[in-house]
């Protein structure tokens, strides 16, 4: 807590009874939300139309009990009193809007019109502002209040209002006092929001046209993530008409990182939004495989839409010679020429492979049919006969099989010369990476993450399998969205981006990432590396966070050095914070027994904080050994997220992560054991909030000496 908190504002005991009136109210909302509900339920009769109806607004009943459950979370963090004329008009800003019975506005949400002054306003540009007051909140109590002042004679600065004395016109931020309070409190696992901290340069981007591509550049620390989720928010309260409806999604790196995001935007009253990782939108397939980071480059380039293109053409093949069937007193035949016709004519006709299948069919039925002994057969009835013999089936199976993306990707990794016949597009020593043997079984295939971008392009080349009942199977739908929120964008290949492009309704999107940060295959060097491959139909837009929130300076010192090499010509955030204590850097002949040492320690003196020990994924499991024997309880990052006091953290997983401690385990072994290893060991010391310690046996990069 700040050490200014104790002292006493004069309106505390006021603005606390304000606070609780307005939980009084949100009850009540919540309770005729329930009485309104039990009795639309207890009403079943009248007609489909009425009963339609009752249906509906009980849905948008639920939806609104869902957002007034705050859990935790405060509702009310700050009011702005405006000037007219003579008098002062005032509004409190909370997370979301609560009226009283004569609905009269108790709170104001934050992502109201009247609620922007709160997060804009400055000393040159008040808004009308003639106050505005921010409150220090836990739950329902209100510990602190800090008041910045507009007008002749104020700049909108800071007073001595029982919080900090740092003025506003030194630092540039806004509640500066409340804005520390805030950082200063320990981690719970969790990201939680920033809605009461908000600062100007953050509330411009949140706030932006829903139209277009933004792309949000942000060192650790800036709040990137938590400014992306806000806009989420911001965008569904402002366009309720038609995003909640086309659907917003939010897609993560990993799913550890999705564990650790999953409360913010629930806690901001929209509990609709869908979160996911690339894997999730292609479902109904098993992801884990391991691969080359060679292989992973040449699956993630978008040569291989090419590639792609040209192994279903492979599959849709003329006969080699004229086929003959033994049919009633006669024989059917199909000739080669005829074969090439209904091939070339099937896709000059149809889009997308399966598409097709029916048609090629009914071309190959009446071919057949041409050839036999019965003047003018019905086809219908000669197609369904033919569907009974194996000769008939393995025919169609030759020329134009019914496929899904995992046959054929199987099909294809498994045979050099099918490998050989598409990879025109590739070099020649890259097609031959992609062969791996053949699986029996689909069920059996284990797909790698670089997988994940093949298997959604084979899917829009081949299209929904031709179902008897014409409705389209479930793994086949391809979900487009209103808006599309992608975190850690710079990590993602070509053909991935094309993915997410694919499912986007309008182009609309914000993509936030950090240059320096990039660790993939293809790790951009400008921003237009990264929107060439996204939706061009409107401008998109680049702005950038400049303010590092989170990390301490002498942390952030450190880690420039690092970045400095990793990523020259870049600028690393700026820190607004002094930390309580400098980063330690151990040198240890026993590498696992001191960095676990370290790791209990740190974690006991933050008294509640969570820890990390940091280190390359090989070596994190002779760490979870070590605690094991001298029975420490911790976590793991890839099964229980950070919900532990102490969790071990694999290197390819921590990017994202914000902790109050950090062990960082041989710099040296990270840095070669990932493919950028300079901007992955960036990535692992900038995760710390409080304390950060490097613990090495071997010569660390000459960058951190």
């Amino acid at each position: 807590m700040n050490p200014k908190m104790s002292q006493q504002h004069p309106d505390l005991e006021a603005e606390q009874a304000y606070i609780d009136r307005a939980y009084l109210c949100l009850e009540k909302s919540r309770e005729d939300a329930w009485r309104i509900r039990s009795l639309n339920e207890a009403d079943t009769g009248g007609t489909f139309q009425a009963r339609y109806e009752r249906n509906a607004f009980d849905e948008q009943l639920l939806a609104r009990l869902t957002n007034l459950d705050l859990g935790d979370a405060a509702l009310v963090f700050g009011r702005i009193d405006r000037a007219q004329g003579e008098a002062i008009e005032s509004f409190h800003i909370g997370r979301l809007a609560v009226a009283d019975e004569q609905r009269e506005p108790v709170v104001v949400d934050w992502r109201a019109p009247v609620a922007e002054p709160f997060y804009r306003a400055t000393g040159r540009e008040p808004m009308g502002l003639a106050r505005r007051r921010h409150f220090a909140v836990e739950g329902r109590q209100l510990l602190g209040i800090e008041d910045e002042l507009f007008g002749e004679g104020h700049l909108g600065i800071g007073h001595d209002d029982g919080l900090d004395g740092v003025q506003q016109q030194e630092t540039g931020l806004r509640g500066y006092g409340t804005l520390l309070t805030t950082l200063a409190r320990g981690r719970t696992g969790q990201l939680g929001d920033i809605v009461a901290t908000i600062q100007a340069e953050q509330d411009e981007i949140i706030r932006s046209t829903h139209n277009g591509v933004l792309v949000v550049q942000g060192g650790p620390g800036t709040g990137k993530t938590v400014v992306a989720l806000h806009r989420a928010a911001y965008l569904l309260y402002t366009h309720r008409f038609p995003l909640e409806d086309q659907g917003v999604l939010v897609l993560g790196p990993n799913r550890v990182f999705l564990r650790y995001i999953e409360r913010v935007l629930p806690s901001l009253g929209e509990a609709g939004v869908e979160q996911a990782v690339l894997a999730d939108l292609v479902p109904m397939h098993r992801f884990g495989l391991k691969e080359d980071p060679r292989i992973a480059r040449v699956k993630g380039s978008l040569q291989m839409t090419e590639f792609l293109i040209k192994a279903v053409r492979d599959r849709e093949r003329p006969l080699r010679e004229d086929f003959v069937l033994p049919y009633g007193a006669g024989y059917l035949r199909l000739k080669v020429g005829e074969s090439a016709r209904i091939v070339r004519e099937a896709r000059r006709r149809f889009r997308r492979h399966n598409a097709a299948y029916r048609w090629v069919e009914t071309e190959v039925v009446a071919a057949l049919a041409a050839t036999g002994r019965e003047q003018n057969p019905d086809l219908e009835t000669l197609r369904d006969s033919l569907r009974d013999i194996a000769e008939y089936r393995a025919l169609l199976v030759r020329m134009w099989p019914i496929l899904t993306p995992a046959e054929l990707l199987n099909d294809l990794f498994g045979s050099k010369a099918l490998l050989r016949s598409a990879g025109e597009s590739l070099a020649d020593d890259e097609w031959p990476l992609l062969y791996r043997d053949r699986q029996a079984l689909l069920d059996e295939v284990q797909w790698s993450d670089s997988d994940i971008a093949l298997l959604d392009e084979a899917m829009a080349l081949l299209g929904p399998r031709p179902r008897k009942s014409g409705r389209i199977h479930e793994a086949d739908e391809v979900r487009t969205f209103g808006h599309i929120v992608i975190d850690e964008v710079q990590d993602l290949t070509p053909m991935q981006l094309r993915m997410v492009s694919r499912r986007s309704l309008n182009g609309a999107m914000t993509v936030v990432g950090d240059l320096a940060q990039a660790t993939g295959p293809f790790a951009p060097n400008t921003w237009d590396d990264i929107l060439r491959y996204l939706p061009d139909n409107r401008p998109s837009k680049v702005v950038g966070l400049s303010v590092g929130y989170r990390i301490p300076a002498q942390i952030m010192k450190l880690a420039e050095r690092v970045m400095n090499e990793a990523a020259p010509g870049l600028r690393a955030p700026r820190s607004i914070r002094e930390g309580d204590a400098e980063p330690l850097i151990i040198e240890t002949k026993s590498l696992v027994g001191e960095s676990v040492q370290h790791a209990i320690a740190m974690r006991d003196q933050l008294e509640g904080g969570n820890v990390a020990i940091v280190a390359a994924d090989s070596r994190c499991t002779e760490i979870e050994d070590e605690l094991t024997k001298r029975n420490i309880e911790f976590g793991r990052a890839g099964s229980s997220g950070l919900t532990f006091d102490l969790t071990v953290v694999p290197v390819s997983v921590v990017k994202g992560l914000e902790l109050d401690g950090v062990i960082v385990v041989e710099p040296t072994e990270i840095v070669e054991s990932e493919l950028h290893g300079m901007r992955a060991l960036y990535v692992a010391l900038t995760r710390s909030t409080r304390r950060l310690a490097v613990v090495h046996a071997r010569p660390m990069p000459t960058s951190m000496l």
